[in-house]
């Protein structure tokens, strides 16, 4: 399976250095990845390679015209969705991660300045993702987040393929602590559980700490789904974890 993304910047160097490396660089090399990076100021016509203007009506900061973009995209034809990348859009998380992973392919128009004029976002994008309540000097950063976070779910691009299945955030909760050897360092022991050689009751236990994590962390991801299940609880009951209003019996309801 191969994923294309397609992205469009004023400084696609940027982008376009990030996807060369780690993970994203070796998904790329071995084609489960097809990412193209498009400067903007192609679509310019004068010598300067002008891609922004004042705004109508006044105001501080300058506005990208709607003339470059839409010459770069449509020269281009790339794939779609085409997603602005902007502070309005939906906000991206790992369940839009997945969706985007199980396309053939996407599109990541980056601003920069006070942004894109309007008939860009209503005309030529099909729709915006935010990567949160930051400002940012433009989508570059944005885009280079929303290309590993989707680029290491697409089969092939990390080299153990059940690695994702348990990560934060893909089952509601955040992932459990990890420990590696050695086995004791400066009198912090790595938990007896890990080392016993149960892989059921060390699955039991993970899940366990996963959800007292979660409950001192990011509760709000617990109200997000419902509370625990009966299954939950007892792995909580079992490993004696004291979830504060959590706490109690069978399924709890936020």
């Amino acid at each position: 399976m191969t994923v294309r993304i397609d992205v469009f910047s004023i400084f696609p160097e940027m982008v376009d250095g990030f996807a060369d490396q780690s993970v994203i660089g070796r998904g790329r090399r071995s084609g489960h990845l097809d990412i193209r990076v498009h400067d903007l100021r192609r679509g310019a016509t004068d010598v300067h390679k002008t891609v922004d203007d004042a705004p109508f009506g006044g105001g501080a900061g300058m506005v990208m015209m709607p003339e470059p973009l839409f010459e770069v995209v449509e020269q281009v034809e790339p794939p779609r969705p085409l997603f602005y990348l902007s502070p309005a859009g939906r906000v991206f998380d790992q369940a839009l991660a997945a969706d985007l992973a199980q396309l053939e392919g996407f599109s990541l128009l980056c601003g920069r300045y006070e942004g894109v004029d309007e008939r860009v976002r209503e005309h030529l994008c099909d729709g915006e993702i935010s990567v949160g309540d930051v400002v940012l000097a433009g989508g570059e950063v944005a885009a280079a987040l929303i290309i590993e976070a989707v680029g290491r779910l697409v089969p092939g691009v990390l080299g153990n393929a059940e690695s994702t299945g348990d990560e934060s955030f893909a089952t509601g909760l955040l992932e459990y602590p990890h420990y590696t050897r050695p086995a004791e360092f400066r009198g912090w022991a790595v938990p007896e559980v890990l080392r016993s050689g149960d892989h059921g009751r060390v699955m039991r236990w993970r899940l366990a700490k996963s959800i007292e994590r979660t409950v001192r962390e990011r509760p709000d991801l617990l109200d997000l789904r419902g509370g625990l299940t009966a299954e939950e609880q007892a792995v909580v009951d079992e490993f004696e974890i004291d979830l504060g209003r959590w706490g109690g019996e069978g399924d709890q309801s936020l």
